[in-house]
């Protein structure tokens, strides 16, 4: 089986994106009272929950790899439990947004609790993205250093060393 685990970073800037920038638009809408800018956050928060479901998955196919114990380990299950739970309020979210939108139910304080819930979401992805931060800056998780015996691996991008006294 193919090694998967670089698809996680490249994934995860998607929903982290999307779900900010829906709740803006959502956001704005309930000042500016525009229906496109309703259906467009609506939208985003859709290919957002998307995005989170891919990164999750994604994140656990990466974190099979660990079996180190300590520090590295525990921050790996911090992030787990972090995504575990933007997932479920993303689902949420996106879920009885959809049921208020199809009951053409979504005004009032349904609205309001929705857009509640949807910052809930981002918080949790915040979050989220906060400890996976953490795995590559202070864990150095997924980081492979190449140290060559020539420089021209560094000439090829492929070792840190050799760049350094280059």
């Amino acid at each position: 089986m193919p090694d998967l685990t670089h698809l996680h970073p490249m994934i995860v800037h998607f929903p982290i994106a999307l779900l900010i920038i829906g709740f803006l638009v959502d956001a704005v809408s309930m000042v500016v009272k525009r229906d496109f800018l309703n259906k467009t956050g609506f939208i985003l928060l859709l290919l957002g929950t998307l995005g989170a479901i891919a990164a999750y998955f994604s994140g656990a196919s990466a974190a099979e790899g660990v079996i180190e114990a300590g520090s590295l380990k525990d921050a790996v299950e911090i992030h787990k439990s972090a995504a575990e739970l933007t997932l479920l309020i993303v689902i949420a979210a996106a879920l009885f947004r959809t049921i208020l939108v199809m009951a053409r139910k979504y005004a009032g304080a349904y609205k309001w609790i929705a857009f509640a819930v949807f910052f809930a979401g981002v918080l949790a992805v915040s979050r989220t993205g906060y400890y996976g931060g953490e795995l590559v800056f202070k864990h150095a998780a997924g980081v492979t250093l190449e140290f060559g015996s020539s420089n021209s691996g560094a000439k090829q991008g492929g070792s840190i060393a050799a760049a350094i006294t280059q």
